[in-house]
């Protein structure tokens, strides 16, 4: 599991992603609220990190770095109303984690095939197992 420095990186990243469009809605900061549950981080240290950024720190394994770009792609999706900003964002965030262009694109490009543009965990790991075979 990570730390609680690696956690809070996490949703710090999450955040800033959410307000790239300028335009951070209650149901955004509500799904971001719920991830920090499952990480174990309170509602008001989310509230603290609204405010300014924390240290960004780098995902180990890789594993871990597309469950955070899937996360992202949820979130951009809450509001079924992905603007052009949020794409570049996300794609831009993708590679700063490292993942490959080619599969972030597929990640984006398949979305649509699902309902609520969420596409379920084994689908993703076969695009990204897809791209680095």
């Amino acid at each position: 599991m990570h730390s609680k420095d690696e956690k809070l990186s996490l949703l710090s990243e999450m955040i800033q992603f959410a307000k790239a469009d300028k335009n951070f809605k209650e149901q955004e900061y509500n799904f971001i609220v719920v991830v920090a549950s499952q990480l174990g981080i309170e509602k008001e240290e989310v509230d603290f990190l609204m405010k300014g950024e924390v240290e960004k720190k780098s995902l180990q394994p890789e594993s871990q770095r597309i469950l955070q770009f899937h996360r992202l792609v949820l979130l951009m999706n809450i509001d079924q109303e992905a603007s052009p900003l949020e794409i570049q964002a996300i794609k831009d965030m993708g590679l700063k984690m490292g993942l490959r262009l080619e599969a972030v694109d597929t990640v984006l490009e398949k979305m649509h095939e699902y309902p609520n543009k969420v596409i379920p965990p084994k689908e993703l790991i076969a695009i990204f197992t897809t791209f680095y075979n």
